[in-house]
């Protein structure tokens, strides 16, 4: 926007008329601008993107479409089309984006590795193991988060759904909180987007857990795989 230079140029004895004219607008316009430097539309975007980042913070895997979506249920009325140039202008990009120069390595880790690769534990509800594994149906995808206590190799929690969301490992963490004694218990995952987000780490915080994070694309547990849904939870 070029009024801020209008106005510093006006301090410095330009005149407003003449500088309007040469960058190609009308005094009008600039004065409409000083009276109200935010127009409406300007602020709506301000706090509609607020609520992205937030959104986008608890699970990164959103894409524009997802965060759509999720923006109506918290009440906007909003199209995805401008949901999704407000995305381009503020790099809100899923991490799972396929697009050319985008990074799709794991992010960061929100913990300390305190596993480190030992997946032994001396006693119940010491260590804990988690993670995600996709599994195709006739229906479509399904995802499968699962936590597993290392002392029994017992299936502590879990949860299903059709989308690889934070949700999916916030809701498999509190089945086992409700479950088990959770209090300092060590939860150690992969560097996933679901385990990285807002929402599970405080969650972890909450049940007072201790999360504990791989290297990236580390496997957790040779023995964490679908044949453990069956055994029996305790």
């Amino acid at each position: 926007m070029m009024y801020p230079l209008v106005e510093e140029l006006a301090a410095e004895g330009v005149r407003v008329s003449t500088t309007c004219r040469v960058l190609g607008f009308s005094t009008q316009a600039f004065y409409k601008w000083r009276k109200q430097p935010c127009s409406d539309r300007d602020w709506d975007d301000a706090v509609l993107v607020n609520d992205m980042v937030d959104i986008h913070a608890d699970d990164p895997e959103f894409g524009y479409r997802f965060i759509a979506d999720e923006l109506e249920r918290k009440g906007w009325d909003v199209s995805e089309n401008r949901v999704q140039r407000l995305c381009q202008e503020h790099r809100i990009w899923s991490v799972l984006a396929k697009k050319r120069g985008l990074s799709r390595k794991a992010g960061p880790p929100v913990h300390d590795d305190l596993i480190d690769r030992d997946f032994t534990a001396d006693r119940p509800n010491h260590r804990w193991v988690g993670d995600i594994t996709e599994h195709r149906t006739s229906e479509g995808k399904l995802y499968l988060c699962t936590f597993k206590d290392l002392w029994s190799n017992r299936i502590v929690g879990y949860s299903i759904a059709d989308r690889m969301t934070s949700a999916l490992a916030v809701t498999a963490i509190r089945n086992a909180g409700l479950r088990r004694d959770c209090g300092g218990v060590i939860v150690h995952t992969d560097r996933g987007s679901q385990f990285r987000s807002r929402a599970f780490t405080s969650t972890l915080n909450e049940l007072d857990m201790v999360g504990s994070m791989g290297r990236v694309g580390a496997c957790l547990c040779p023995s964490l795989h679908a044949k453990d849904w069956g055994t029996a939870l305790s």
